[in-house]
């Protein structure tokens, strides 16, 4: 069998993999226990040169198609899977062609929507998931970016200190244009609507949803919410020349939904008396970025808030105020967080990942702290943590087990 790989950086461990296999015959041997979500395709993660992938086989013609868009979206610095390769030229023992195979990157710490219900977290799930939903098809809209199948099962959730961060993993009916007409925005949203509803209620027969939510009125929310952020993002604000302090005030508005201003667009009246704003070009992430920049730490964005929070009362308690940031982070950094997050005893490190434990901690510190009536160190805090709450977390790093299509469900949506 002559395979014809393509990938940018391909791994040789690639050629070992049964390709003369239907990908639902794979053996065991080969294949990850990871939380998979619903597919119309067969889908399997599979165990790689000691990490995870996904394997999605698909006609040719799709997967190379999905896997260019999912490298631009991935350029563009959007939320999304990362692609690995193309795998063609499959035949079976017989000599019978098979449909070629797009390989990702499975994403660590990553949740089907299914598995995040599933584990009866707070009542406002919904909504917080929901929210996260809303800010991917924001960003990819404002890439021009339209999706053409907007689902939950076509989105996989991070934990995002309490939070979610969604990504898009399935970009089989993506394009990718300069910028999105008003009815292609309206669609993919009449797409959502119709998708998230019934997947809620498949879950509201499941007895997953929360008691009393409607599933239609929480699909209802994903447009009042995508409404509410994009005019936040795109609309034209108008103001008296006396009040330019809002233009500080409508970029710290878009900072605290976690997006940078990269432009503005001002202009006056022509009397002089007038000035109107509006955001020209807006990029998500400005936590993160000022993070990164500080420590090196690549995390989610409201993870990324709460960590800087701690720095800034870090450099207070410690009286650093006109100390450089960067040295006041590089002490915060080697001090508080690393000495912290490493720790964890080695058969608890898969629970969380680093930054949303460290968000966990500093929940819980707060909780011991008023019950005790004084401040707790964080040595303390990570002591009673360890010993009360994390060993009853399942691994999100891997949910061993946990098969979603396990699940049980009133019926799948056939998009």
């Amino acid at each position: 069998m002559a395979l014809d790989i393509t990938a940018a950086n391909p791994d040789p461990a690639l050629l070992d993999l049964p390709w003369q296999l239907p990908l639902e015959e794979w053996p065991d041997e080969v294949l990850a226990a990871l939380p998979r979500g619903i597919s119309r395709h067969v889908v399997r993660m599979v165990r790689l040169s000691g990490g995870v992938i996904a394997v999605k086989e698909i006609s040719e013609p799709l997967a190379r198609r999905e896997y260019s868009t999912l490298r631009a979206l991935r350029r563009m610095g959007q939320p999304a899977v990362e692609p690995l390769a193309v795998v063609a030229g499959r035949k079976d023992a017989a000599g019978h062609p098979l449909d070629a195979c797009l390989v990702t990157r499975h994403l660590r710490f990553s949740l089907p929507y299914r598995v995040v219900f599933s584990q009866r977290l707070r009542p406002d799930t919904a909504r917080r998931t929901l929210d996260a939903l809303a800010v991917l098809l924001v960003r990819l809209h404002l890439a021009g970016c339209f999706w053409g199948d907007v689902s939950l099962s076509n989105t996989l959730f991070r934990r995002d200190a309490g939070e979610f961060a969604a990504y898009l993993v399935d970009a089989e009916t993506a394009e990718l244009h300069p910028e999105l007409s008003r009815g292609q925005r309206e669609h993919d949203l009449f797409i959502a609507h119709g998708n998230i509803a019934g997947e809620l209620m498949d879950l509201e027969a499941g007895g997953q949803l929360d008691e009393g939510e409607d599933p239609i009125e929480i699909a209802n929310r994903i447009m009042h919410r995508y409404d509410l952020l994009w005019n936040e993002l795109t609309s034209e604000e108008r103001f008296e020349r006396g009040d330019r302090w809002k233009v500080d005030e409508r970029i710290r508005r878009l900072n605290n939904l976690g997006f940078d201003v990269a432009e503005l667009e001002m202009s006056t009246d022509l009397d002089g008396t007038s000035i109107r704003i509006q955001p020209k070009v807006v990029d998500a992430g400005h936590h993160s970025r000022r993070l990164m920049h500080l420590t090196g730490l690549d995390v989610e964005e409201n993870q990324a808030r709460r960590l800087l929070n701690d720095l800034d009362s870090y450099r207070a308690a410690t009286d650093r105020q006109n100390d450089d940031e960067e040295l006041v982070a590089h002490d915060w950094l080697t001090k508080i967080y690393e000495p912290i997050t490493r720790s964890l005893p080695p058969e608890l490190r898969a629970k969380l990942e680093p930054a949303e434990l460290f968000h966990e901690l500093l929940e819980h510190r707060w909780y011991l702290s008023e019950r005790a009536g004084h401040d707790m160190s964080l040595e303390e805090t990570l002591e009673d943590y360890v010993r009360t709450v994390l060993p009853g977390r399942p691994d999100e790093v891997a949910v061993v087990g946990v098969d979603t299509e396990e699940i049980p469900i009133r019926a799948r949506l056939d998009r």
